[in-house]
């Protein structure tokens, strides 16, 4: 499955965790891949089943 990382963003954004989003921004591609990314997504306690989806 992929997510927009616009999505991760705004997530963390949500949360009051800007320097997290600031730093996820700087350091995955536009599309973020959730099996590669599985541990970092964990770390930073995101869901992808709970945002929405671009592909599978």
């Amino acid at each position: 499955m992929h997510i927009d990382k616009s999505q991760i963003i705004e997530v963390l954004r949500s949360k009051g965790l800007h320097d997290r989003a600031d730093w996820v921004d700087r350091e995955l591609p536009e599309v973020a891949d959730t099996s590669k990314n599985s541990s970092l997504l964990r770390m930073l306690q995101i869901d992808p089943t709970a945002i929405g989806r671009t592909g599978s």
